[in-house]
């Protein structure tokens, strides 16, 4: 499968659909968020972002990239983010391969 937004300058991001955009931001926010833990307090509940994650995650097209479902399967919300923002090549590799 190709896969969207391979190639050229305009990567991932300009083949985004809607939910892969919404799906961005909630990793954005989740990534601040666990940045924040250290110090916060009291701690806020990550709960609500991990089930905004898996209701996009569910409501993806058919023909969503393997990669992208793959990191979103094995809860990989790191990889999931760096792909989305087209920086797929920063990823590394985990012991299944991906």
């Amino acid at each position: 499968m190709k896969r969207l937004g391979s190639g050229g300058w305009f990567g991932y991001q300009s083949a985004m659909n809607e939910i892969e955009h919404d799906l961005l931001l909630t990793l954005n926010e989740l990534a601040a968020a666990a940045k924040q833990m250290a110090n916060a307090n009291p701690k806020p509940s990550l709960l609500p972002l991990f089930a905004r994650i898996d209701t996009l995650a569910r409501q993806l097209p058919r023909e969503t990239d393997p990669t992208l479902l793959h990191y979103l399967r094995q809860k990989s919300y790191e990889k999931a983010q760096l792909f989305l923002a087209d920086r797929d090549e920063e990823n590394v590799a985990g012991n299944c391969g991906h």
